[in-house]
């Protein structure tokens, strides 16, 4: 599913109302049954994102062995998780059909990357960027009743530069060098993942699209500059430019 809009001039209102429907409404795969659930990673693997096996939820714990485990239902299941990556059609249904509760990961810095962005900016940054007639690619929400939820913008990968200074880090808000210039921006590229929707996490919250994969990917430069700056304004703590309807 997706939304198509129309001329250029004039667009803000109604992107403003969609993009504010689409947090009342129904997400694009709320709670899929099994075979929406195969049809959404199939839909995902045919756009080319190379998917893996990933751990699920267990009440409130991760299904994996690990006691305590740091990041519950968020992680592949092997190590091998990127070599094991594929969009292979008949070996994403196996995995789909064999192991019905779990998540999948897709690897970045293969095919694509994943700008992930606090979710109150990501959803700015998602209005001005259609305002601005911006061509986004597939987008995806990790809801969170906290303050920590998470939107994913899918892109084109930066490549393989040839010189390794040229690699951006993964996480750009994690070092007080990059903590200023990309405040609370985390660039998944060469050695990371993020979930793939539909996904769960404990406490029943969802991984799910904004935007499905038939979404061409875009050049993540074209989506940085509005990015960082919402980004900026977030941790800033300046208030949104539109009121978004909370969870019920």
């Amino acid at each position: 599913m997706s939304a198509t809009f129309g001329g250029r001039s004039g667009r803000q209102g109604r992107i403003s109302e969609w993009l504010r429907g689409r947090r009342a409404g129904r997400p694009l795969d709320e709670t899929p049954d099994a075979a929406g659930r195969e049809a959404l990673l199939l839909a995902a693997a045919a756009a080319g994102l190379p998917l893996a096996p990933a751990a699920y939820p267990s009440g409130y714990r991760c299904s994996c062995d690990r006691v305590g485990c740091p990041t519950p239902a968020r992680h592949p299941v092997s190590f091998a998780w990127q070599t094991q990556s594929t969009t292979d059609r008949a070996q994403v249904e196996r995995w789909a059909r064999h192991q019905p509760e779990a998540n999948f990961i897709t690897a970045t810095g293969m095919v694509h990357d994943v700008l992930d962005v606090p979710l109150s900016a990501g959803r700015q940054a998602l209005e001005r960027l259609l305002a601005a007639g911006v061509e986004v690619g597939p987008v995806a929400e990790s809801e969170s009743e906290a303050e920590d939820g998470r939107l994913l913008f899918f892109t084109h990968t930066r490549g393989t530069p040839e010189d390794e200074d040229e690699w951006w880090p993964c996480e750009l808000d994690c070092h007080p060098e990059t903590m200023d210039e990309h405040p609370g921006l985390r660039w998944h590229c060469r050695g990371s993942y993020v979930l793939v929707p539909p996904a769960r996490l404990p406490g029943d919250v969802a991984v799910h699209w904004v935007r499905g994969p038939e979404h061409p990917l875009p050049d993540p430069l074209s989506l940085l500059e509005i990015l960082t700056d919402e980004c900026a304004r977030h941790a800033a703590g300046e208030p949104d430019d539109a009121a978004w309807p909370q969870h019920g």
